[in-house]
């Protein structure tokens, strides 16, 4: 793992310009606020990007030189690019990390590496949330007690159509009495994946120190740990084998063909 971890934070930026309280909550945005828990950590090295940027500020460079993607999303996930959302799909396949918050289960990328219609249930009420630690050894959880006590938050309750995860790190009930998996990781290609639930624009959760210690926890997890795998599929010429070959039937390819046709 580098001994610097080059982060960019993704919001859409949409509440923060349209709804009054958002913009009372986050006046700098959202994606600013996280930005500024992440950069507690000198060892991370944090900018930042919105929806109304130019490709999304998700540039075929800019995500070059991103080790771990924080994406936020909710109300804009449709006017997400589809080129760009592919984009990113293919540089968690080659081994940035990224971390989905709170209503990016919906966005197309996360829902694309899922496979699933990470649907959920949900109530808007403002109510108590216990964040319970189900793995206290996992890196993602280090410097965090039994659980995070939120008062006030919105409710995602299960079933969660998502895969079954790799690892649960939390769990969370409500005062509703529901319960919903808060915490989970997946490995896509080379790619550590993360899902944070807590995040709702309304209460200012990412101002709390715990939300902020599990983002850079999670930030150095999902880091990667080697060189970045590039899927490109190559066409191994016959004179190119380790041993000697000859063709000897018909081909359906031309010599120099690139790609998995």
């Amino acid at each position: 793992m580098p001994d610097q971890i080059r982060v960019t934070v993704w919001g859409e930026n949409v509440h923060e310009q349209q709804n009054q309280i958002v913009a009372g909550i986050y006046p700098d945005g959202m994606h600013n606020c996280i930005a500024d828990g992440l950069r507690e950590d000198p060892a991370l090295i944090v900018r930042t990007a919105t929806l109304q940027e130019p490709e999304h500020g998700l540039t075929s460079k800019g995500l070059a030189e991103t080790d771990v993607l924080f994406w936020w999303g909710h109300a804009a996930h449709g006017e997400v690019q589809d080129e760009i959302a592919e984009r990113v799909v293919r540089r968690v396949w080659e081994g940035m990390g990224l971390i989905a918050l709170h209503s990016a289960h919906y966005s197309k990328v996360f829902k694309r590496l899922m496979g699933t219609s990470c649907s959920l249930t949900w109530r808007e009420a403002g109510e108590r949330e216990r964040l319970w630690v189900c793995n206290p050894g996992h890196p993602i959880a280090r410097g965090i007690d039994r659980f995070i006590e939120l008062d006030n938050t919105e409710m995602y309750g299960e079933p969660f159509a998502i895969p079954s995860p790799d690892e649960v790190i939390f769990l969370s009930w409500f005062e509703g009495g529901e319960v919903f998996r808060s915490g989970c990781t997946w490995k896509r290609g080379n790619g550590n994946i993360f899902y944070f639930r807590p995040g709702h624009e309304t209460y200012p959760i990412y101002f709390h120190p715990l939300i902020r210690q599990v983002l850079r926890n999670a930030a150095h997890w999902a880091a990667p740990r080697g060189p970045l795998w590039v899927d490109s599929c190559p066409n191994i010429p016959v004179n190119a084998a380790r041993e000697k070959l000859t063709t000897k039937g018909p081909q359906l390819h031309r010599a120099g063909d690139e790609g998995f046709k």
